[in-house]
């Protein structure tokens, strides 16, 4: 038996786990590309689409930049990857690769025209992965053991990478310290975040070392004979879960978990896939061809990326052309050790004068009230309250968060659905400014005493009071730098 019989149930399976992160991203586009990047989105695409050329950033958006292009797209991808889901077309190669090619170029579109907001390694991940795809074949053909290994590739990349880049950028990770801060100052801690943080020291440090085990030793054993690439594949399946258990990180470890059914040969599957292969048929000479033909292409987009884990300035997720295929990956090379988070507030008051009352805006994922338990958001992707978090670094308010805080003045409703809550459902606020606060979990004893999973210290002004004159948000009073205490 040809080896890439051993994989009909790996390839049903990874297919289904594709189609499922598909319908995740385009969900998250239906619900969040046009208030952040519509018309009058707060980093408006026809403005980017008047900077750049299609062969710089291809998309269909540079072409029509209407808001509901953006809703139709996102429609069509949602629909189209509940249809790869169910398994509709899986019966004939063509239709199956023609409904992959089509999520993969509009998925392309978004990412390209997303800026900012979607400058996320998961995005290439699912790009280059979704690509590969198109080329699965029927379920009525033999699966390619040439494609089965393009998918470990990346799966290679995705967490030798990430092994590599935190070796390198923090010291924290050799001196296994980086857990005692990470779960506390990741992006949008989860439920289990405040209970992780208190772990012992020393399961914190045995936890950075299966960490950089698997990352750094387990992944070269996605390329060796089975059984040793499926019992890799299950170590990486466990260590994302642990990841998924332990913070919000959109859909990164879920298409990882993906990539990882590729390790695995139906003799691990059968128990738990409930799916049989129909009578198979060898792939067309034809489709063969295609099949090498990709994996020469691959070979030769691998070069930079090699070179990149290779090299003393790695990179981490970086794409290397516009198509966002082959690229560089890593996760968390350095960790903040410190946690601030904005508050965004707001005043009724027509003039602010020391007894003005603020109200504070509160988001759906990231840290706001004390009391408040972190979340569980992911695999869903919370484009706004990660950008808040990283915002939250820099010294001067991004042009996107101006822009959001111009919309909030305005009542913006497109905008305000990104929100939890909104405390001026009425009419919007005269006035809007933005505290920077020191956030830290709260400890055992804080806990049990007041309730509250977080305490927060008033760190400085992130910015001055605003007012909509003109149709556009001016400063109350001069603008201050803001500071951190």
């Amino acid at each position: 038996m040809p080896p890439g019989l051993n994989y009909w149930i790996a390839r049903f399976a990874f297919e289904k786990g594709v189609a499922l992160t598909y319908f995740i991203a385009f969900l998250v586009v239906v619900n969040q590309f046009r208030p952040l990047l519509g018309e009058r989105g707060l980093l408006p695409v026809p403005v980017f689409a008047r900077r750049v050329s299609f062969r710089q950033s291809p998309s269909l958006f540079l072409w029509l930049s209407k808001d509901w292009a953006f809703l139709s797209a996102g429609c069509v991808g949602v629909g189209l990857s509940c249809l790869a889901l169910s398994g509709w077309a899986d019966h004939r190669f063509w239709s199956s690769a023609v409904i992959w090619g089509i999520l993969w170029v509009l998925y392309l579109s978004f990412v390209n025209v997303g800026q900012t907001f979607y400058a996320f390694g998961w995005e290439s991940i699912l790009l280059e992965t979704g690509f590969f795809t198109i080329f699965s074949g029927s379920l009525g053909t033999a699966p390619q053991l040439v494609l089965i290994w393009i998918w470990r590739w990346i799966l290679f990349r995705i967490m030798f990478g990430a092994g590599l880049i935190k070796l390198r950028a923090d010291p924290c990770w050799k001196k296994l310290t980086c857990l005692d801060y990470h779960f506390e100052t990741q992006p949008i801690p989860n439920p289990l975040s405040w209970y992780l943080h208190w772990l012992p020291a020393q399961a914190h440090k045995g936890g950075v070392l299966f960490n950089h085990f698997v990352e750094l030793a387990v992944s070269f054993g996605y390329f060796a004979p089975q059984p040793i690439a499926a019992i890799a594949g299950l170590f990486t399946i466990l260590f994302q879960v642990i990841l998924m258990l332990s913070g919000n990180l959109s859909w990164l470890n879920f298409i990882t978990i993906v990539l990882a059914i590729s390790t695995l040969d139906d003799r691990w599957l059968r128990h738990v896939v409930p799916a049989h292969a129909p009578p198979l048929h060898p792939a067309p000479l034809a489709y063969q061809m295609i099949i090498w033909i990709l994996a020469a292409l691959v070979v030769w987009l691998s070069i930079p990326p090699v070179k990149n884990m290779f090299s003393e300035r790695q990179l981490m997720n970086y794409s290397y052309n516009p198509v966002h295929l082959v690229n560089t990956y890593g996760a968390f090379g350095g960790v903040t050790r410190s946690r601030y988070e904005i508050a965004v507030e707001g005043t009724t008051d027509s003039e602010i004068k020391p007894s003005t009352v603020w109200h504070e805006y509160e988001f759906r994922g990231k840290p706001g009230r004390t009391g408040r338990m972190p979340p569980q958001i992911a695999p869903y992707h919370l484009r706004l309250d990660w950008l808040m978090w990283f915002a939250a670094m820099r010294p001067d308010p991004p042009l996107w968060f101006v822009q959001f805080a111009g919309k909030l003045l305005a009542g913006d409703r497109a905008v305000l659905s990104l929100l939890k809550t909104n405390p001026f459902p009425n009419a919007p606020p005269q006035y809007l400014r933005a505290l920077l606060y020191e956030y830290r979990f709260t400890t055992r004893d804080e806990r049990r005493a007041t309730g509250q999973w977080w305490s927060r210290t008033l760190a400085g002004t992130y910015l001055q009071p605003l007012a909509l004159r003109a149709g556009r948000p001016s400063h109350a009073t001069p603008r201050q730098s803001p500071r951190r205490g």
